[in-house]
Protein backbone atom coordinates (compact mmCIF):
# COMPACT_ATOMS: atom_id res chain seq x y z
CA UNK A 1 0.00 0.00 0.00
CA UNK A 2 2.85 2.36 0.85
CA UNK A 3 4.18 1.74 -2.70
CA UNK A 4 1.39 2.57 -4.27
CA UNK A 5 1.20 6.36 -2.28
CA UNK A 6 4.90 6.93 -2.80
CA UNK A 7 3.94 6.34 -6.74
CA UNK A 8 1.03 8.43 -7.04
CA UNK A 9 3.06 11.13 -4.68
CA UNK A 10 6.17 11.03 -6.87
CA UNK A 11 4.01 10.95 -10.11
CA UNK A 12 2.36 14.25 -8.90
CA UNK A 13 5.21 15.42 -7.83
CA UNK A 14 6.86 15.42 -11.56
CA UNK A 15 4.08 16.37 -13.24
CA UNK A 16 4.13 20.07 -11.13
CA UNK A 17 7.62 19.96 -11.84
CA UNK A 18 7.01 19.75 -15.56
CA UNK A 19 4.33 22.47 -15.71
CA UNK A 20 6.45 24.55 -13.41
CA UNK A 21 9.40 23.87 -15.49
CA UNK A 22 7.69 24.59 -18.79
CA UNK A 23 5.93 27.67 -17.76
CA UNK A 24 8.96 29.12 -16.40
CA UNK A 25 11.27 28.71 -19.60
CA UNK A 26 7.99 30.03 -21.53
CA UNK A 27 7.95 33.21 -19.19
CA UNK A 28 11.70 33.61 -19.18
CA UNK A 29 12.09 33.31 -23.31
CA UNK A 30 9.62 36.26 -23.88
CA UNK A 31 11.26 39.40 -24.81
CA UNK A 32 9.79 42.38 -23.20
CA UNK A 33 8.55 45.64 -25.22
CA UNK A 34 11.06 47.63 -24.68
CA UNK A 35 13.57 45.08 -26.29
CA UNK A 36 11.81 44.10 -29.17
CA UNK A 37 13.72 46.27 -32.18
CA UNK A 38 11.45 48.87 -33.59
CA UNK A 39 10.60 49.41 -36.99
CA UNK A 40 13.39 51.27 -39.22
CA UNK A 41 12.31 54.11 -41.57
CA UNK A 42 14.20 54.88 -44.44
CA UNK A 43 13.64 58.25 -43.87
CA UNK A 44 14.70 58.51 -40.57
CA UNK A 45 17.74 60.83 -40.05
CA UNK A 46 20.81 58.83 -39.87
CA UNK A 47 23.22 61.32 -37.60
CA UNK A 48 22.44 62.42 -34.14
CA UNK A 49 22.09 66.12 -35.12
CA UNK A 50 19.33 65.08 -37.57
CA UNK A 51 17.72 62.85 -34.97
CA UNK A 52 17.58 65.48 -32.34
CA UNK A 53 16.29 68.15 -35.11
CA UNK A 54 13.72 65.81 -36.03
CA UNK A 55 12.43 64.90 -32.87
CA UNK A 56 12.40 68.91 -31.64
CA UNK A 57 10.23 69.76 -34.74
CA UNK A 58 7.89 66.96 -34.00
CA UNK A 59 7.80 68.12 -30.46
CA UNK A 60 9.21 65.10 -29.12
CA UNK A 61 12.40 66.46 -27.22
CA UNK A 62 12.98 69.47 -25.29
CA UNK A 63 15.02 72.40 -26.98
CA UNK A 64 17.07 74.47 -24.92
CA UNK A 65 15.33 78.01 -27.19
CA UNK A 66 12.05 77.13 -26.07
CA UNK A 67 12.57 76.63 -22.48
CA UNK A 68 14.11 80.12 -22.41
CA UNK A 69 11.12 81.26 -24.20
CA UNK A 70 8.68 79.47 -21.65
CA UNK A 71 7.56 76.79 -23.99
CA UNK A 72 5.72 73.95 -22.39
CA UNK A 73 8.17 72.99 -19.93
CA UNK A 74 9.86 74.73 -16.95
CA UNK A 75 11.85 78.17 -17.83
CA UNK A 76 15.07 77.42 -16.06
CA UNK A 77 17.97 79.57 -16.05
CA UNK A 78 21.17 78.92 -14.53
CA UNK A 79 22.02 80.86 -10.38
CA UNK A 80 24.11 82.61 -12.39
CA UNK A 81 22.25 84.74 -15.00
CA UNK A 82 19.58 84.52 -12.77
CA UNK A 83 19.60 88.59 -11.52
CA UNK A 84 17.62 87.47 -8.34
CA UNK A 85 19.40 84.67 -7.00
CA UNK A 86 22.77 86.45 -7.43
CA UNK A 87 21.49 89.97 -5.96
CA UNK A 88 19.84 87.56 -2.68
CA UNK A 89 23.65 85.96 -2.35
CA UNK A 90 25.49 89.05 -2.55
CA UNK A 91 23.21 91.57 -0.01
CA UNK A 92 23.78 88.60 2.57
CA UNK A 93 27.29 87.48 1.46
CA UNK A 94 28.48 88.47 5.58
CA UNK A 95 26.07 86.15 6.66
CA UNK A 96 26.88 81.99 6.67
CA UNK A 97 24.76 80.04 4.78
CA UNK A 98 22.99 76.63 5.93
CA UNK A 99 20.93 75.55 2.78
CA UNK A 100 20.79 76.92 -0.47
CA UNK A 101 18.85 75.32 -3.39
CA UNK A 102 18.29 77.27 -6.87
CA UNK A 103 16.26 74.15 -7.69
CA UNK A 104 13.85 74.88 -5.34
CA UNK A 105 14.28 78.52 -4.43
CA UNK A 106 15.65 78.96 -1.09
CA UNK A 107 18.21 80.42 0.59
CA UNK A 108 18.31 79.74 4.55
CA UNK A 109 21.48 81.84 6.54
CA UNK A 110 22.84 80.14 10.06
CA UNK A 111 22.06 82.12 12.99
CA UNK A 112 23.72 85.53 12.93
CA UNK A 113 25.02 87.68 16.28
CA UNK A 114 26.13 90.88 16.09
CA UNK A 115 29.27 91.69 18.37
CA UNK A 116 27.55 94.00 20.06
CA UNK A 117 24.85 92.42 21.32
CA UNK A 118 25.72 88.46 21.71
CA UNK A 119 22.44 87.35 23.39
CA UNK A 120 20.28 88.44 20.48
CA UNK A 121 21.02 86.60 16.53
CA UNK A 122 19.14 86.12 13.73
CA UNK A 123 18.41 83.54 11.26
CA UNK A 124 17.19 85.02 7.39
CA UNK A 125 15.45 82.79 5.03
CA UNK A 126 14.73 84.14 1.34
CA UNK A 127 12.15 82.00 -0.92
CA UNK A 128 11.94 82.71 -4.50
CA UNK A 129 8.44 82.77 -5.93
CA UNK A 130 8.91 83.78 -9.13
CA UNK A 131 12.35 84.78 -11.49
CA UNK A 132 10.42 88.39 -12.53
CA UNK A 133 11.85 91.40 -10.37
CA UNK A 134 9.24 93.17 -8.49
CA UNK A 135 8.08 92.83 -4.63
CA UNK A 136 6.11 90.19 -5.17
CA UNK A 137 8.54 87.80 -6.24
CA UNK A 138 10.71 87.16 -3.31
CA UNK A 139 9.92 86.24 0.53
CA UNK A 140 12.09 87.39 3.09
CA UNK A 141 11.62 85.85 6.55
CA UNK A 142 13.48 87.07 9.70
CA UNK A 143 13.75 85.24 12.86
CA UNK A 144 15.27 86.23 16.10
CA UNK A 145 16.76 84.38 18.48
CA UNK A 146 17.41 85.48 21.98
CA UNK A 147 19.37 83.77 24.89
CA UNK A 148 19.81 83.74 28.50
CA UNK A 149 23.01 82.16 29.41
CA UNK A 150 22.92 80.36 26.03
CA UNK A 151 20.29 77.94 27.91
CA UNK A 152 16.88 79.70 27.63
CA UNK A 153 16.68 80.42 23.88
CA UNK A 154 13.36 82.37 22.49
CA UNK A 155 13.01 82.23 18.73
CA UNK A 156 10.13 84.21 16.84
CA UNK A 157 9.92 85.21 13.41
CA UNK A 158 9.94 89.18 13.02
CA UNK A 159 8.41 91.65 11.37
CA UNK A 160 10.97 94.31 11.26
CA UNK A 161 13.16 96.72 8.92
CA UNK A 162 15.42 94.34 8.21
CA UNK A 163 13.19 92.24 6.48
CA UNK A 164 11.51 94.89 4.07
CA UNK A 165 15.34 96.66 3.93
CA UNK A 166 16.73 93.81 2.92
CA UNK A 167 14.27 93.14 0.60
CA UNK A 168 14.46 96.40 -1.03
CA UNK A 169 18.17 95.76 -1.52
CA UNK A 170 17.85 92.18 -3.30
CA UNK A 171 15.62 93.70 -5.74
CA UNK A 172 17.30 97.23 -6.30
CA UNK A 173 20.54 95.04 -7.04
CA UNK A 174 18.81 92.31 -9.01
CA UNK A 175 17.33 95.76 -11.35
CA UNK A 176 21.05 96.69 -12.01
CA UNK A 177 22.01 93.28 -12.65
CA UNK A 178 19.03 92.44 -15.20
CA UNK A 179 19.81 96.04 -16.89
CA UNK A 180 23.92 95.28 -17.13
CA UNK A 181 22.46 91.97 -19.10
CA UNK A 182 20.52 93.27 -21.15
CA UNK A 183 23.09 96.23 -22.13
Amino acid sequence: MENKSNTKYLGTFFTKLILFSSLFILVSCAVPNFMKPSKIDKDDPVSSKERARKNVTEGKAVSLKGMAKGGRGTSFEFSSSNPLWRASLETIDFMPLVTFDYSVGIIITDWYTDSSNTNESIKITVRFLSNEIESSSIKVIVHNKKCQAEVNCTVNQIDSNIKFELQKAILAKAAKFDLEKKK
